[in-house]
């Protein structure tokens, strides 16, 4: 179950917020790292940028395994093994 709490910061004249610390870790995001807000409304998200991109990619490629014929680990290592033979030749 994800951890639920709840925090305030106060924006600054530029629009700046300093996102805090509890927030930074449960995002698990630090110095450099990028967030996506996602506004619904009249209510924002914060998300990991990296995690929201996976996420984003993960659900684009839904159902591709199968409509290649990949069903199980054994069709990966045999599409692996026939590239990599188509390579070599």
């Amino acid at each position: 179950m994800a951890q639920q709490f709840i925090d305030n910061a106060k924006v600054m004249a530029k629009g700046q917020v300093t996102i805090p610390k509890d927030v930074r870790t449960a995002l698990g995001i630090g110095a450099g790292d990028r967030v996506t807000f996602l506004v619904d409304g009249g209510n924002v998200r914060i998300i990991n940028s990296a995690l929201y991109a996976m996420e984003i990619l993960q659900n684009k490629m839904a159902g591709e395994a199968q409509k290649a014929g990949l069903e199980d680990d054994e069709d990966v290592m045999a599409l692996v093994r026939s590239l990599r033979s188509e390579n070599i030749e």
